[in-house]
Parts: structure tokens; sequence; C-alpha cells
């Protein structure tokens, strides 16, 4: 078999995309070099890899056996240019972070301060939930990942850099907007519009509710803190969310954070790595920013004291 790596890179993409074209555009490829280099791999396995239905592809029981190989081929590649990256100590080459939906409200405007300090390093961005982001780390995918849960069933490091504050939102019309104090109580009897179970602001909530002993109606659940926003806005219930996904909104007087008892609470936000694994001389250096100005930066963003 003689497949190359950028082949190989070909093949995982459109495998995570399960489109040429969008995978095309990850690659900034054309979709016909994309397919003629999907076809050589194949050739090349001698099996069909991909189950064709228009636009769509789906993973072959061969290709779903292939991919596992293809990524650990890709994985030790990466770590082998880690490694020669830190013989030079030159920041410079490719960046992938992993980020969960809450962080693209801020995460960017870091990454330009970032990319100010460091022209030479090109950044990646990409987007998941938890469990997402852990198994592109594990396939060598991400180089590090920014969240607030860390795994806890993943051997990883995870490092603090900044406050990361869960508060209840309503909207403007609501009888708590001009509340001078909300008893946790009063939350008993308020709908809900929560996230999908998996997800960490879900998982804060419930142990909010379970430690002041309530159980108010989940009137709703959606898998975006977009549409939770807009239909607190609309008056469909109460949330809690992250304080750092609704800072035009209340800059706007859109929605509006009462000061509700236990409220608001402080977790953190972390970096995530996996256990063991030695950063590239770009990953140490996005590390080291974060450490250094993440914390700062959210403060004077989102004027938290």
């Amino acid at each position: 078999m003689n497949v190359t790596f950028r082949q190989l890179r070909v093949f995982a993409e459109v495998a995570r995309q399960g489109s040429v074209q969008r995978a095309a555009e990850s690659l900034h490829l054309t979709p016909p070099a994309v397919s003629m280099q999907l076809k050589e791999v194949e050739r090349q396995v001698g099996l069909t890899l991909f189950d064709r239905s228009g636009r769509q592809m789906a993973l072959s029981t061969a290709g779903e056996y292939f991919l596992s190989y293809a990524r650990r081929l890709l994985g030790t590649l990466k770590e082998a240019e880690d490694a020669m990256a830190r013989f030079t100590r030159v920041e410079s080459g490719r960046l992938t972070i992993g980020m969960v939906s809450s962080a693209k409200y801020y995460l960017p405007r870091l990454l330009a301060a970032f990319h100010a300090d460091y022209p030479a390093i090109e950044v990646r961005l990409r987007l998941g939930n938890r469990d997402e982001l852990v198994a592109a780390m594990q396939g060598n995918e991400v180089d590090v990942s920014v969240m607030g849960r860390p795994p806890k069933d993943w051997p990883n490091r995870a490092e603090p850099f900044a406050a990361h504050p869960h508060g209840l939102v309503v909207a403007p019309s609501h009888p708590f907007a001009a509340a001078e104090h909300v008893p946790a109580a009063s939350l008993g009897r308020e709908p809900f519009i929560v996230r999908e179970s998996a997800s960490g602001t879900r998982a804060a909530l419930e142990a909010y509710l379970a430690a002041h002993r309530l159980q108010p109606v989940f009137a709703m659940e959606m898998n975006s803190t977009e549409a939770i926003k807009q239909a607190v806005m609309a008056g469909m219930g109460v949330a809690l969310v992250s304080l750092h996904t609704v800072g035009l909104e209340r800059e706007h007087g859109l929605i509006v954070v009462p000061p509700v008892e236990g409220l608001p609470l402080v977790r953190r936000w972390n970096l995530v790595v996996p256990a063991g694994r030695l950063l590239s001389p770009a990953a140490e250096a996005f590390r080291y920013f974060m450490l250094e100005r993440g914390e700062a930066f959210l403060a004077e963003t989102f004027g938290e004291r």
C-alpha cells in the first residue's frame, strides 16, 4: 500500500465532515481534488471506504477500521513534527485549538492578540462539545482544548486560567428583573429552559437545584445557547447560562441577570491536554499566553469584579 500522509489527511477529514464539499472547504482544496485523493486511497486499499448517498458520505465497515489506523498514523506524524520543533524552539507551524461552544464568545478575540504576538503560528479552531473534543485530542487532531469541566474518565492535564461565572438570566419584563434580591426558593416556580443532559451548564444547574432542594419544571431543552437566549428574551422561561455568553444582550438591555441567592456559580475555564503529551512550541506559546492573559482579558471584557 502506497498511501501518502496527504491522502490520509484528506480521507480523515472527509470522514469527519461526511461531505467532500465541507472537507474541501476545511482543507482549502477544490472538491474535485478531494474526490481524486479519495479515489486513490480506495484504489490503494482495494476496498470501498465510503457508502455514498448523494452528497452525503458515511464510512463503510472497512472505512471505520481504516480510519482508526489513519488517525494513528497521522497522530504519530504530528508527534514527530512536534518533537523536531522542540529541538529548534521555533514558535511557528500549525496549532489546532478545540473549544466548547461557550468559549466562542471570547476566544476569537483573545486569539487576535495571540496572533499579533506570534504571527508565524497558523491557528485553527475546532468547535465541539466536551466528548467530541476528547475524541479529537485522543486522535491527535487537536493540540489543546478550552473547556469548563475537564473530563474525569480520560487521563488529562487541566490547567485553570480564568473564572467562569454562571448566572440566572431573565427577560427585562420578568418580575425578577427589577428585584433587589431573589431567594433561591422562588426558582421552584419558574419554567426553566435548559441545555442537553451532557452539557456542563446543565450539570451546574442540576447541582445548584439539588443543593437548594428545588425541583422546577424543565419547560424546554435546547442544545444551543443562542436558542436558549432567544427563548429567554421571548419570555418563555428562565435559564442558567455562562455569563460570558450574554455580554452583548446585557449591554443592550435585552437580558437581565438578577441577584439570585447562591448565584453566580463560579466555575473555571481550563486548558486541557492529554496526560503525558509533550506540547509543540506553538502549543506551549498558546498555553503561556492563556495562563498569563486570559483572566485579565475576561475580567475586563465582561466587567467582572
